[in-house]
Formats: structure tokens, C-alpha cells, sequence
């Protein structure tokens, strides 16, 4: 197809250059298309344009399958995922090194912006001092693997950090790091415009959504072969429209609709789908509620979750001190190309229409274990006594009886919520009047305020609120993802001991995004997400149990009763203090200085070096076995002849269960393996910190206490499996290498949506490196799906309507596959034979393997996307 390369837009006396949509597709033609498409056509028109007929006549046709090539201009990663990335970035150079290449020549292709948040814990909390006495841990723990970071910073081209104690990924990206509209100079020199379209190694990604920024959530492989110019290629998504009327009610916020709108969508289904929101309830909206329930799209699955720019978005952008030039340049560009929303324009045609009236959505939370569980208020304590069995109980150490279903952890966490003034504001309003009431958090309740932008302290203490919220026990711990990713720290010691005993069923309240069992923490298997204000309320009251609307959370100095209604702020008395205290020049303050670090950041030293020097004794950092002795050409990888099945699962198996994040237990394998190694119990540190080492993170695999192996009559907590033999059950990591050892591959089997949650490329590496080929599921999640792909491990499927529990799956079976030489892109058809070790009876059963694009197809043939981008950069892929 044809296309001008580029016309020229003229804004405040200033031209630039861009590619006109109108002459991709007629105007008529275009207001059909969904905002969203329209972002990625512009991204194939200038970038692929190779591509571009084919993906112009899937537009046209309305249905099909077309592969759509999307080349970001930028990444974004975090310290969790950005670590082992980096250990595999080294690695690869390397292999390059050790194949006869140049290892300089491996550098990214576009700006890569690291955003350290993930790594420090809620240790110390209920003192003014938190968040420098955790970031101090942080430095003492971590130091080792920002010595890597700062060795990338100075080593690897277009490589940029965002120090500890700043922020959040995604509220540092919507604060300072997007543009919505991206300017770089064409080939003549002139300025050139185009949509701002991101990935990042980061579930909760589609945030960014909500400024009409097109970006989603990838694995930690595929960022790292975007960073190095591979296209992030997708099947072309369909896309689900939500059109939203009326208007939320008094007392009824942001996260209450993300909550709803959560539900909603996981029972629609819209996995692998774009959703886009349209009708003029959207008008009603604001910023920071769009951002929230964007925020939550992997939570329902989907891969991008779309707010058109408007005037909203716009007003946004100045409040957060974006320069008022770069603004007008913004909506001239996306007025002009048909990308801004008003009310009258045409709605675009969906491939599935949904309705929801905002005056329907009611105050929520969602538990006790998975996001999609909504729950109105009321329904809370029924929800809590289906599960818990705990009594109260007369504890010494707290001056009340302990009662039933304590609330252990109450955290303001996230990016989802605290990037929101609304809530954060309405949260401490709420906490100034309990405390004027009297009230506080319960003894045993473990509080934080773990903003995910610095913005968010300087407008609580413009406005004085910061002391109210201390007051009643939320002081700020630290500027990351803390609770909500995991990092909550011990509990209460007298509830630590009681629920090591189980004594007690502790529970924890968060205004995060996820909660599923042992994540926020390992001693909590019930968790429930909350707005800010009830957070705040949960804390109050100590229990999960309690009845908001017939039971005070206290008395006041007169004895009067308290109730909740009684501290809930007004919808007006909130917008007041946010247009008062919410200022641009908070934002820029911050934009200026989030590259700065602390003292401690910048006293960390690191070498200027093309390879990276590996230290053998390292527990932090270990140069990875999938990138050791790689050949310079590819071998067979499809064939699967001799295989045994390693775990059968059920439904829901998140990443959570397959590679945990949180803290390292002092008994557990992993922690076993570092004691021996010298490691101070109380520096074990997270999962999710020491991911740059295989040897601790094979320890973990599986490990969750909730991980079921249905092959076994019966285990203990965490995942086991039969030894090769049959004469033993072992933990997962000491069964495995019996397999490899006998010469067998190994299969996983599991149910519907494997691998939900977090988008750790270390769930699919340590299947790899455990030796398992495929996995067969009724349904899988998009991250957890390409991680399997990008480390060689082929994600199978039943057939529609088909089930494991259909097939006599045993630990004793031998299992070949059919099918795999003749591998297209489509859905390709493969056959399981299962074959009884004892009777030599055999069981086919028929399977489907779906791959997207020719690069999944590149990337199984070579093992996995890494030793691909090596062998490319070498002349042998």
C-alpha cells in the first residue's frame, strides 16, 4: 500500500511533520475504527509498512486473522524484572562474545526507562521516620544488585533510572514520563509527530490507558527483544466497547467502579481483547478514575484497556505540569489525525457492545482471594465467616480481645489508588475526623501509606492532613509498590506467632490490585481490596468481621457511639481540598528531580564495561543457565518423543503460585540454600529481589502453599511431585532433575486461565530450567502465554469444551506429541499420546497449539526468544 510518508500540521507558529491517518483509510471509513487501532494503524503505517495492506483490509473486513507488528518507541521496566533482564542482557553479550561476535554491538534500539519500586519492605512503620529507615534496609539488602543497575546505566546505550524512593512505574510514567504525542526528528531533520505506544515489563501497564497512551503489560523475554528492535507482534485484537452513562452517585469512587467494572469484564471475557470505553458517562469521569480502573486490566485479562484523549486528559497534562506548548502540539495532533473524543463524534464500531449506567455502581470491595470477587460492603463479614475459623480470644500483648478475622495488615498501596488525589484526600479527611473522635488503628493492625509519588506528601502536607493520617497509624513507609507486590514485612510478632500456630486467620485490607492467597504475605491467606477511606476504616475497626452500618467503630470523648457514616467525608468537602492543595508546580518539583536518588543511590559505585564481571560466590547475581553454552545455530526444539507429566493442576494457577514474589521463608529450600551460604537470616529478602538467581528461584518454583499436585494421594503445603522412579514425592525442584537424568522431558497439566497475575518472565524460566517442554491447559493468560513461548516451552491447549479431568492423566504415563514438525502460524492441531508404563495401553488425546505471529514460530524453533536475538545478532538465525 501507498502512503504519503508525511504532511505537515502547523501549531503556534511552529511546523512539524506527521503521518496522516485519512490517507490509511477514507474519514468515513476511520470514525468506524476504534480509537485504540487507529494508534496502532499509525504505528504499522510508519513503522512496518510492509504490513500495513494486510492489516488495512482486516480494518476493512471487520473479522479475520492478521498479524499486527507493533514497534514501541519506548520501554519501561522495574527492578524485579529489570534485574533478571539485565542478567540475561549480559548474558547475551557473552554468548555473542564466546560465539565470535561483537558483545558492543548488542544495545537497545529505543529508550529503556528503569523505575526502581519494587524491591523495599514494610520493616518499620507508625513513626515519622519509615520511609528513611526502610529505604536504609533496602540500600543494605539491594546494594549488590544496584551495583548491576548503575553498571547498565553506564554501560548499555539509551538506558535511563528512576532511583529507589521515588515512585511507581506507572504513576512516574502518567506524571512525567509520557507525552501522549512523541517528537524525534524524521529523516530530513524536520520534527516529526506520532503516538506515544509503550510496553513494559509490568502487568498493570495499560494505566498508561487512561491518557489515550497505547501501552500494555509484556513479559520480561519480550521486553527485552523489543529493547533490542524485535516488533512486540500480535494478533489483531478484538475490541470490546464499554459504554458508560450517567453518573457515579454521591459517595461512590473510583475504586468501587474499578471493582465493578473488574467483575463485569473477567465474566464477559475479554482475554487477549482491547476494551475501550465510550458513551458520554465518560465525559463524567476523571483522570484518576480512569486510571484506576485501566490500572486493573489484567485482573480481567485483557491487553489493553482504552480512554480516547479528551479534554479530561488534556486538563491532566497541565495539572501535572506538563509545559503548555507541548499541550496545544498534543491536541492539535490528535484532533488533526481523528485520535480526541468529544461527545459528538461518531462512536466506533466494537466487536462486542457492553452497557453500564454509573448510578448502578455501588461501594465495593473485592475478596478474599481474587480481584474479580466483588463484594458490596455489607456482604464483607458473610464472605470472611464462609472460610475462617478462628474464635476471638483474650491476647496479653493487646489491651483488647483479639476478635475473629483480625485485620492484620491495613495498607494505602499502589499505584491503582494512590495515584488518585480524590482518595488519597478522602482517606485522610476520614482519618482527621477519627482522630478528633479519639480513634486510631487497633494494636495488632499493621498500617502504612506507601504513595507511588512523592506529589502525593507534598499535597497531604500543603493541606496538613499528613499528621491526621499518623494519628491514627498511616504513616508514609516508602514511595513503591511495597504491600500490594508483596513487600509487607512481618506482621504484628504476637499475630506472627499465633498464625504460625493457627491459632488466628489473619487478614489483610489494601487498596491494591491484587490479592490473591499469600501474596500480600505469607502468614495471610485472605485478603481484600479496598478504596483508601475504607482502608482507613478497616484499621479503625481491627476486624473484617465488622458491620459498618450498625456497628460503631468507637466512642468519642462524650461517649457517643462513632459509625463509619459519621467520619465519611462529602464528594464536595473532597473536590475542595484537591482544587486547593493539587498543584501543577508539585508535579513539575518532582518531574525535575525523579532521576536524583538519595545520597546512598548516588554513592554507589559501578564499572563502564562491555561484559559484565560475574562474581561466582554471588547470591544476588549469577549469570543464567538458559544463556551458558549456547550453540551458534539452532537445534530441533519441536520434537517432543519421550515426556513424563511432572504436575497436574487445577484451575487458576497463578504466577504467584508457579515463582513466588514475597519474602524468602528462613525453612524454605531457598532459604536453606542461602543460610548455608552465609546470608543473615533477617536478609533473605523477597523472591521477587534475588530473581537474578536461578539457584533460589528453582528452590521456589512451586512452592506456594496452595500449589496442589492432583497426581499425588495427598503432600505437604507447597508443590511436590513423584521422583522418575515412582519411589519417592519430593519437592518440586529435587523431583525434576530425576527426570532429566533418566532422559525425560516433562509436561505440566493445569485448568483454565494458567498463569493469571503478575507478568514474571521467572514463572515460565523455571518451568524451562526444571526441564518442562509444554504445558497443556484449557486457558491460558496473555503474559504468562508468550513468557512459555519466549523460553521455548510450548502452551498447549485442550479443545474447546474439553478438560483434563476428561483423560486419565497418571505420574507412571508416557507421553508423545503429534504434530509439532509441521507447526504454521494459526491454530495448529497436535495429538497427545498418553501411553500406561505398566499395560502399554494408550490414550490419544487431541490438542490445539495456537501461535500468533512467524516470530512465536522464530522463537520456539531456536528455544526461546533470547537465544534467538543472540543468533540473529551473530548472522546465524
Amino acid at each position: 500500500m501507498n502512503v504519503d510518508r508525511t504532511a505537515v500540521l502547523t501549531v503556534g507558529g511552529r511546523s512539524y511533520r506527521h503521518l496522516p491517518l485519512d490517507r490509511v483509510l477514507r474519514p468515513a471509513e476511520l470514525d468506524e475504527v476504534p480509537y485504540a487501532i487507529r494508534v496502532l494503524l499509525e504505528n504499522v503505517a510508519r513503522r512496518t509498512p510492509e504490513a500495513l495492506a494486510d492489516v488495512v483490509a482486516r480494518v476493512r473486513a471487520g473479522s479475520g486473522a492478521c498479524e499486527v507488528p507493533v514497534r514501541p518507541n519506548r520501554i519501561m521496566l522495574h527492578d524485579t524484572t529489570c534485574l533478571p533482564a539485565l542478567a540475561d542482557f549480559a548474558a547475551m553479550r557473552d554468548c555473542v562474545a564466546e560465539l565470535g561476535g561483537d558483545p558492543q554491538g548488542l544495545q537497545p534500539s529505543v529508550p529503556v526507562d528503569l523505575t526502581v519500586d519494587h524491591s523495599v519492605i514494610v520493616e518499620e512503620y507508625g513513626r515519622p521516620d519509615a520511609v528513611e529507615r526502610n529505604l536504609l534496609i533496602d540500600f543494605r539488602r539491594n546494594g549488590e544488585r544496584y551495583e548491576m543497575v548503575k553498571w547498565a546505566e553506564k554501560s548499555v546505550d539509551n538506558f535511563r533510572v528512576v532511583p529507589p524512593g521515588t515512585g511507581i512505574i506507572h504513576q512516574v510514567n502518567m506524571e512525567a514520563l509520557a507525552r501522549v504525542v512523541w517528537q524525534d526528528d524524521d529523516a530530513e531533520g524536520a520534527p516529526l509527530l506520532y503516538p506515544d505506544v509503550l510496553v513494559a515489563t509490568d502487568s498493570h501497564t495499560p494505566m498508561i490507558n487512561a491518557l489515550g497512551v497505547v501501552g500494555w503489560g509484556v513479559g520480561g523475554l519480550e521486553g527485552q527483544a523489543a529493547m533490542l528492535g524485535e516488533p512486540v507482534t500480535i494478533p489483531f485484537p478484538e475490541v470490546v466497547g464499554v459504554r458508560l452513562t450517567g453518573r457515579l452517585r454521591q459517595g461512590v469512587g473510583a475504586t468501587d467502579l474499578a471493582l465493578t467494572l473488574t467483575e463485569l469484564l473477567r465474566a464477559t471475557g475479554v482475554v487477549n481483547k482491547f476494551v475501550e470505553f465510550c458513551g458520554d458517562g465518560v465525559t463524567t469521569l476523571g483522570w484518576a478514575a480512569r486510571a484506576a480502573v485501566s490500572n486493573m486490566a489484567p485482573e480481567y485479562g485483557a491487553t489493553c484497556v482504552f480512554f480516547p484523549y479528551d479534554e479530561e486528559t488534556a486538563g491532566y497534562l497541565r495539572l501535572s505540569g506538563r509545559d503548555e506548548e507541548h499541550v496545544a502540539v498534543v491536541d492539535a495532533y490528535l484532533t488533526a489525525q481523528g485520535l480526541k473524543r468529544t461527545d459528538d463524534r461518531p462512536v466506533p464500531r466494537y466487536d462486542q457492545l457492553l452497557d453500564l449506567d454509573l448510578a448502578t455502581v455501588e461501594p465495593s470491595v473485592a475478596g478474599p482471594h481474587l480481584p474479580h470477587q466483588r463484594l458490596p460492603l455489607s456482604q464483607v463479614p458473610e464472605s470472611f465467616r464462609t472460610v475462617q475459623q478462628a474464635p476471638a480470644r483474650t491476647v496479653d500483648a493487646f489491651p483488647d480481645e483479639l476478635p475473629a478475622g483480625p485485620v492484620a495488615i491495613a495498607a494505602i498501596t499502589s499505584c491503582t489508588n494512590t495515584a488518585n488525589p480524590a482518595l488519597i484526600v478522602q482517606a485522610a479527611l476520614l482519618a482527621r475526623r477519627a482522630a478528633a473522635a479519639g480513634l486510631s488503628a487497633k494494636p495488632w493492625v499493621k498500617t502504612s501509606l506507601s504513595p507511588g509519588s512523592q506529589v502525593v506528601e507534598k499535597y497531604l502536607r500543603a493541606s496538613g492532613l499528613l499528621p491526621d493520617l499518623e494519628a491514627t497509624g498511616f504513616h508514609i513507609v516508602g514511595f513503591g509498590c511495597m504491600t500490594c507486590i508483596g513487600n509487607s514485612g512481618p506482621l504484628h510478632p504476637e499475630l506472627e506467632r499465633l498464625a504460625e500456630d493457627g491459632a488466628v486467620e489473619p487478614v489483610a485490607v489494601l487498596s491494591g490490585n491484587r490479592n490473591f492467597a499469600g501474596r500480600v504475605n505469607p502468614r495471610i491467606g485472605h485478603s481484600y481490596l479496598a478504596s483508601p477511606p475504607l482502608v482507613v476504616a478497616y484499621a479503625l475497626a481491627g476486624s473484617v468481621l465488622h458491620d459498618f452500618d450498625d456497628e460503631p467503630l468507637g466512642t468519642d470523648a462524650t461517649g457517643r457511639p462513632v459509625l463509619l457514616k459519621d467520619l465519611w467525608p462529602s464528594d464536595e468537602e473532597v473536590a475542595a481540598c484537591v482544587a486547593e492543595f493539587v498543584r501543577p508546580e508539585m508535579f513539575r518539583d518532582n518531574a525535575s528531580r525523579i532521576r536524583q536518588g538519595t545520597q546512598a543511590w548516588r554513592d554507589i559505585e559501578a564499572p563502564r564495561s562491555t561484559r559484565f564481571p560475574w562474581h561466582a560466590e554471588s547470591t544476588y547475581v549469577r549469570r543464567p543457565p538458559h544463556l551458558t553454552g549456547l550453540a551458534a545455530r539452532a537445534e530441533d526444539r519441536l520434537r517432543i518423543d519421550r515426556a513424563r507429566i511432572l504436575l497436574r493442576l487445577g484451575d487458576d494457577v497463578t504466577t504467584d503460585h508457579i515463582s513466588p514474589a514475597g519474602a524468602i521463608p528462613a525453612r524454605s529450600a531457598a532459604g536453606s540454600w542461602l543460610t548455608e551460604r552465609g546470608v543473615a537470616r533477617r536478609d533473605l529478602n523477597q523472591y521477587s529481589t534475588r530473581r537474578s538467581n536461578h539457584e533460589v528461584m528453582l528452590r521456589g518454583a512451586f512452592s506456594n502453599a496452595a500449589v496442589v499436585n492432583r497426581l499425588l494421594d495427598s503432600t505437604p503445603p507447597g508443590g511436590h511431585a513423584h521422583s522418575a522412579d515412582g519411589t519417592r514425592v519430593l519437592p518440586v525442584h529435587e523431583a525434576a532433575p530425576t527426570y532429566r537424568e533418566a532422559g525425560w522431558d516433562l509436561v505440566v497439566v493445569a485448568g483454565r486461565n494458567y498463569g493469571a497475575g503478575s507478568s514474571r518472565d521467572w514463572a515460565a524460566k523455571a518451568q524451562a530450567l526444571l526441564g518442562v517442554r509444554a504445558v497443556i491447559a484449557e486457558s491460558y493468560e496473555r503474559i504468562h502465554r508468550s513468557n512459555l513461548i519466549g523460553m521455548g516451552v510450548l502452551p498447549v491447549e485442550f479443545e474447546e469444551g474439553d478438560t483434563a479431568s476428561s483423560y486419565p492423566f497418571t505420574a507412571a504415563q508416557q507421553l508423545s506429541f503429534d504434530g509439532l514438525d509441521t507447526l504454521t502460524v494459526g491454530t495448529n492441531r497436535v495429538t497427545l499420546h498418553l501411553r500406561d508404563a505398566d499395560t502399554g495401553a494408550e490414550t490419544t488425546v487431541p490438542l490445539r497449539l495456537r501461535i500468533f505471529s512467524r516470530q512465536e514460530l522464530h522463537y520456539l524453533r531456536h528455544g526461546g526468544i533470547l537465544p534467538y536475538v543472540v543468533r540473529r545478532a551473530l548472522g546465524t538465525a
